[in-house]
């Protein structure tokens, strides 16, 4: 699979929530918003 580079637009208080988050729990912060991505496209967005 080929990797994709993109540009967001994020309020800037939630995105280092987010990040920290990401970081305490060991996991990848671009991996995870991969994953909520792909779970939204298989329940149709819900």
């Amino acid at each position: 699979m080929s990797q994709k580079n993109v540009t967001l637009s994020l309020d800037e208080s939630t995105y280092e929530k987010y990040k920290e988050f990401c970081k305490k729990n060991a996991v990848a912060l671009s991996r995870s918003i991969e994953v909520f991505m792909e779970e939204k496209i298989k329940n149709g967005g819900k």
